[in-house]
């Protein structure tokens, strides 16, 4: 079915760019809460963001890629702002009163706005996509039913704002002239790190002490494997398929929350969760068939 969605020889690409983020992404939310207990939201993510796109940068111009022009780097920064100091950087400061897995159910309202911004350049979702959008959202909605749990509202809007604005920049790079592959996120990392950095400077955020090994550990595992892995694979999707597409990992985010808090917390599944992946997964499969029956 996923192989058949996609045409040419980009099929396997893609395949592994969804597998990618979808893993890589799915663990951030711990990962970011593990780091806020010694960092300083824009603080951390400023590290994060910018170290990788440094590097990558750094890398990737050694390997003889060309260097973005003008207009590239101040679409980067626009683009950049919006993904990683609204979106990202958004995420990180509602999880200081918002627990992991409620912040990864409220992002999973990015392919919702995705879609719908997407609309603003004339690229309708098809019937399909509707529908697996719609799907994916009452899937959430079960998977919460049981927690019985009442988010702090102010966190609630941040994460909403968040979803919003990482959705916003996802849809508009379609449009703007940005670098070529992987060059695309290591100025995209670079300008949305300097910008959550300048915002981290302007808010007085410090480091308080020696920081865990803990801390250092998350902050590494989100550089290299949500950034530098996970954003690129997304960066790649976001060329090659319809948005829908692209952002259906906001879908398995709250499952993989789900198995890992099996796993390694000692929490629990029931029948009601394991109800909620199978509609979430479902979800999935209805926009993959609505890309193929776009590109019919």
């Amino acid at each position: 079915m996923v192989i058949k969605a996609i045409k040419g020889d980009v099929q396997a690409r893609v395949i592994i760019a969804l597998l990618a983020v979808y893993i890589s992404w799915g663990s951030t939310y711990l990962a970011i809460r593990i780091a806020l207990k010694d960092f300083q939201p824009f603080l951390m993510m400023g590290i994060r963001f910018l170290s990788v796109g440094i590097g990558l940068f750094l890398f990737l111009r050694v390997r003889g890629a060309a260097m973005p022009d003008r207009r590239q780097w101040v679409n980067s920064l626009l683009i950049g702002g919006l993904m990683f100091l609204g979106g990202g950087g958004g995420v990180a400061v509602a999880e200081q009163w918002i627990e992991s897995g409620i912040a990864s159910l409220i992002i999973a309202t990015t392919p919702l706005w995705t879609v719908m911004f997407a609309g603003i350049w004339k690229r309708r979702p098809t019937r399909l996509e509707v529908i697996g959008l719609a799907v994916g959202l009452a899937g959430i909605a079960v998977l919460n039913y049981e927690n019985n749990m009442r988010a702090n509202p102010i966190g609630v809007a941040v994460l909403l704002l968040s979803a919003i604005s990482w959705s916003f920049g996802s849809a508009w790079s379609r449009q703007l002239s940005l670098p070529m592959g992987l060059m695309s996120g290591a100025v995209l990392m670079i300008n949305g790190g300097v910008l959550l950095l300048i915002v981290s400077l302007l808010a007085g955020e410090n480091i308080g002490g020696t920081p865990s090994w803990e801390s250092v550990g998350a902050i590494l595992y989100l550089a290299v494997f949500g950034s530098l892995i996970g954003f690129s694979a997304y960066n790649y999707l976001l060329g090659k398929v319809r948005p829908a597409l692209a952002t259906s990992y906001a879908y398995v985010n709250p499952v993989l929350a789900v198995i890992l808090g099996v796993l390694f917390a000692g929490e629990r599944i029931t029948w009601i969760g394991i109800t909620a992946m199978f509609i979430i997964l479902t979800s999935v499969a209805l926009v993959i068939l609505g890309q193929k029956a776009d590109e019919g």
